[in-house]
């Protein structure tokens, strides 16, 4: 059976209670046994043995916490928002070197306040009236001050999936991929579209496929910034391809030997095959048996 999905199986109550109830959310503010991840902008700070860090909440930074939620001891776990005005590089180099540092519990807390944190800079002002909006819900929403409207963290849907012909099933490349490097096809849910639209619209656009026969597997949150990559399924009507080369770089089917051999990293495999954090992987397992 595939492993456990990465940025999933955090074990913390989200405390839905405490983020409408002004008078709790001060009291966890308060309580002694709070604690706030250490971020560098939207990075883990990483510890001595590679783990998370939770420090003491610290009176002196100015910066709103955000709940993240009250874990098993029922301590609150919180995050700093950035500062109003900052800018945070949401393309850092380093993450992917530190996150298989982290358990995977750990990984999927700070998947969670990253797309928070990244949320909160990328939206000081309101999409209605352009005014500047202020943080409620502790943390999980930010409300107009000028209009009114409220605003509230939102995930992109993708759809991930693999097309099945027979005892094959297809597997691309994009340009900037590592060399030999292979994964599932992807590509944003539009609107007014299902998910089973979605899958065969981009397996059609991506590499020519015509495809039915939908099934979903597995889902996985991607906090790159804020994504839910949605594992699907589909059978194939052939095999012949027409590759975007706008999308693809190149794209091949690959049978059950091939999978298994790229899958434990055999010399002389036909691809190298996704790391374990991402979905794309699990769902190659899945497949492969």
């Amino acid at each position: 059976m595939p492993l456990p999905l990465g940025f999933t199986g955090a074990r913390l109550d989200r405390a839905d209670r405490l983020r409408t109830d002004a008078e709790a959310f001060a009291a966890a503010t308060q309580d002694p046994r709070a604690t706030c991840l250490a971020m560098d902008g939207i990075d883990p700070v990483p510890g001595e043995r590679g783990g998370l860090i939770w420090e003491p909440l610290d009176p002196a930074d100015e910066r709103a916490l955000l709940l993240l939620g009250i874990d098993d001891a029922g301590a609150p776990r919180f995050v700093r928002a950035p500062a109003p005005g900052a800018r945070i590089d949401a393309r850092s180099r380093t993450v992917m070197r530190l996150i298989p540092l982290l358990s995977p519990e750990e990984a999927a807390l700070y998947g969670g306040a990253r797309s928070l944190v990244d949320w909160h800079a990328r939206h000081g002002f309101c999409a209605v009236c352009a005014a500047p909006t202020g943080i409620f819900r502790g943390g999980w929403g930010r409300k107009c001050g000028n209009c009114g409207s409220e605003h509230f963290p939102r995930v992109d849907p993708v759809v991930i999936m693999l097309a099945e012909y027979q005892d094959r099933v297809l597997v691309g490349r994009q340009p900037g991929f590592p060399p030999g490097f292979f994964s599932a096809l992807a590509g944003f849910v539009e609107p007014g579209e299902s998910l089973e639209e979605a899958v065969a619209r981009e397996l059609f656009e991506e590499a020519g496929i015509q495809v039915s026969d939908v099934v979903y597997v597995a889902s996985q949150p991607w906090p790159f910034p804020s994504s839910l990559m949605i594992g699907c399924r589909a059978v194939a009507h052939d095999t012949a391809l027409t590759i975007d080369t706008t999308e693809l770089e190149a794209a091949m089917w690959v049978d059950r030997a091939e999978v298994r051999a790229a899958l434990s990293g055999e010399m002389g495999a036909s691809f190298m095959a996704p790391p374990p954090l991402a979905i794309a992987r699990y769902l190659l397992e899945d497949w492969a048996g």
